[in-house]
């Protein structure tokens, strides 16, 4: 059924336009990704095969031609060169090569090298299907399963293996990142390893396959070559039932009849607000670039506000995306110490972004992009309506003021551009929010399936043991872990050359003597402010939750009219939790950064990944604890923030069999940025559509 809307107030008005040329900024298209293979399929640079992609997103230009088209003399007809950066496996090597596609009709390499450090490219989709055929031919599984004493049913397509005596087809394996534990574990020769574990999974009783592992099986597998190099069946536990783990709308009994809210439409009399010229999007005072890439799916670019006061329009972010999104579980067991995953690394993001469903994950008055990345074999793949942007009307208040008579209200009206990240069994709802105000608010919210382990407990009261998780259901435990999402932030406050500033509050003892900064009053104490101006990276690094500082990022070169230096605050919501694993854990080593959730670099293009370029096995040597080392000069130079929400998980029953979101988050909030409220020139909203009454149909 398509979303309920009002058809005759709900005027479907928007501006787009399309350029004759691409942005210098803009993903890569289908046409260019097929380019792009082309080209290297056709290189001698790379003559073994098979060739399989692993990455393949663009290379854009230098930070300073893109400053000029977009800011300075270049003009918007200039076409900068266009060109991709690719990761691709052939020969038992990742291969790196630039290929430039300024002329799709003939593509070419520019560059190529090998990588011969530590870490592999991301797992690709093919990898996992691949991995996934194989537990079904290996004998020793077969005997485990029966050892479960499962009695599994045949569907057609492996009725071969029936013959053979099989009994496994109700059984699934998912690929899992092995991560890096040093020479406690084999190499393998170097080989591309990873794991996998098994869940039962029978057609028509219940779609969590998660909440139905089978548990004590872990096998390892060699990636490239496809094949099981390893296999333990170390403990035998009940596999947990399917009841009451279903989650689907008519699965899961009588619809609610209790109090519930009313449902509610958007209505825009006079259309939506938004202009969008190819990924360039203008909203009220905000202008930006939208993009996407296979990695960090969203990408933010460009970001400026206008001054109506100044009659300006002003930089703020010069480019914004999640680097990482790093989850380690806390179980020390066999089958589970190694689940310390990095999604965006791993996996990828964008590869791993949702279809938004139109009307529930966005509102009615959504418009919608696609996005483009590379499967294996290097064709491009559309991925439907992944990002979302749409104007929010939540009853919030902007500013407002009663005096006397006189009563001053203006609504906060934002726009967010949401994206949906489904990395197996978690749902990462990624919003950026832009605000009249000037402010840019980002808020990940965590919903999905609990990792679950299977257990012989039934009840809380025969637990004698730290299961390193919660009991949520008989034989089932929800594994405690975190979630670390760590956002790459490029801030341009007004202009490229920033400073970062710490206002520590300190505590002060009132003297009562004016000599010594105090007054001589009845007041015993009071706080002030201890300002430091940040040299080098060290300085830089900040734990919010050692002692209460506002966190300024500024232009040296810019001051008000009553000498303020201008600027943007880092300003935390909830979710500030760093991580509580030891230095020398191999996990922790990888994503070192956790233990701190703001980083301030000097900008470098190469500097986009906090846990480096190679993630999968990774060693956490080129990672953004590792870059940070070198101490640079952050005072004023281009810098980059980079910060971290953290959540500590401890699963309830709540949780179960779907959990409902949890929200984390910051603010990017002005700061002597505008000479007054930037919002104080805006005029009351019009009453004319208050209390209308309409019909609602279902089209």
């Amino acid at each position: 059924m398509r979303p309920l809307v009002l058809p005759f107030l709900f005027v479907i008005s928007i501006t787009v336009t399309t350029s004759s040329h691409p942005h210098p900024l803009d993903p890569l298209s289908a046409a260019e990704i097929t380019a792009v293979r082309a080209a290297v399929l056709s290189s001698p640079l790379v003559p073994a095969r098979p060739l399989h992609f692993h990455y393949v997103g663009l290379d854009e230009p230098d930070k300073s031609e893109i400053i000029s088209y977009a800011y300075g003399t270049t003009t918007s007809s200039s076409v900068l060169p266009r060109r991709a950066f690719v990761i691709a496996r052939a020969g038992g090597e990742s291969h790196e090569l630039l290929v430039d596609i300024t002329d799709k009709t003939s593509p070419s390499v520019i560059s190529h090298a090998i990588h011969h450090g530590p870490g592999f490219p991301r797992i690709t989709a093919e990898d996992e299907v691949a991995a996934m055929a194989l537990p079904h031919t290996y004998p020793p599984f077969a005997d485990s399963v029966r050892r479960r004493g499962l009695n599994l049913k045949y569907p057609p397509f492996i009725e071969s293996l029936r013959r053979r005596g099989l009994n496994i087809s109700d059984v699934g394996c998912g690929v899992i990142s092995r991560g890096w534990f040093g020479s406690g574990e084999p190499s393998y020769g170097g080989a591309r390893v990873a794991k996998m574990q098994c869940f039962i999974y029978v057609v028509g009783e219940t779609p969590n396959f998660y909440a139905r592992p089978l548990e004590g099986i872990t096998f390892v597998v060699d990636l490239d070559r496809v094949a099981i190099i390893g296999y333990k069946d170390r403990v035998v536990e009940p596999v947990p039932k399917a009841d009451g783990t279903d989650y689907r709308s008519d699965k899961v009994g009588p619809p609610f009849t209790g109090p519930v809210a009313a449902p509610g439409v958007v209505v825009q009399p006079e259309g939506r607000g938004l202009h969008i010229d190819g990924h360039l999007v203008r909203w009220a005072n905000w202008e930006f670039h939208l993009g996407f890439d296979m990695r960090s799916a969203t990408v933010i670019s460009l970001a400026s506000v206008f001054d109506a006061d100044a009659g300006i329009r002003r930089r703020v972010l010069y480019r914004g995306f999640v680097s990482e999104i790093f989850v380690p579980y806390m179980d020390p067991e066999e089958e589970w110490y190694f689940r310390t995953f990095m999604d965006a690394g791993e996996n990828g993001l964008g590869v791993s972004a949702s279809s938004l469903q139109h009307g529930t994950d966005c509102p009615a008055n959504a418009v919608y992009f696609d996005g483009y990345y590379a499967d294996t074999d290097g064709k491009p793949v559309m991925a439907p309506d992944v990002i979302c942007l749409f104007e929010r009307y939540a009853g919030d208040i902007a500013w407002r003021h009663t005096e006397n008579a006189i009563t001053e209200v203006r609504p906060d009206v934002t726009l967010v551009v949401r994206t949906v990240v489904t990395d197996g069994n978690y749902d990462y709802i990624l919003d950026w929010e832009f605000k009249t105000s000037g402010s840019i608010k980002c808020v990940v919210s965590l919903t999905g399936i609990l990792e679950m382990k299977a257990t012989s407990y039934t009840n809380v009261d025969q637990i004698k043991e730290d299961v390193h998780g919660t009991l949520l259901a008989e034989n089932t435990i929800g594994v405690y872990h975190d979630h670390f999402i760590t956002y790459h932030l490029d801030l341009d406050i007004d202009g490229t050359k920033n400073s970062f500033i710490k206002n520590t509050m300190v505590s002060v003892r009132n003297t009562g003597n004016p000599a010594t900064g105090g007054a001589a009053t009845a007041r015993r104490s009071y706080w002030t402010v201890h300002r430091e101006v940040v040299e080098t990276e060290a300085e830089g690094q900040v734990n919010l939750n050692d002692a209460p500082a506002d966190l300024l990022f500024v232009n040296p070169s810019k001051r008000t009219h009553v000498g303020n230096l201008v600027g943007y605050r880092l300003v935390p919501a909830v979710a500030t939790a760093t991580s509580l694993l030891a230095d020398d854990d191999f996990p922790q080593r990888r994503a070192s950064y956790t233990k701190k959730q703001v980083w301030v670099t000097p900008y470098n293009k190469s500097e986009k990944w906090a846990s480096g370029l190679y993630t999968e096995e990774g060693t956490g040597d080129d990672n953004l604890a590792a870059w940070s080392k070198r101490n640079r000069r952050i005072k004023d130079e281009d810098i980059v923030l980079w910060y971290t929400v953290g959540l500590h998980h401890l699963p309830y029953q709540e949780d179960f069999p779907v959990m409902p979101a949890v929200s984390g988050g910051f603010e990017l909030r002005p700061a002597n940025f505008f000479e007054r409220n930037p919002l104080i020139r805006t005029k009351p909203p019009g009453h004319g559509y208050s209390n209308c009454s309409c019909s609602i149909r279902s089209e």
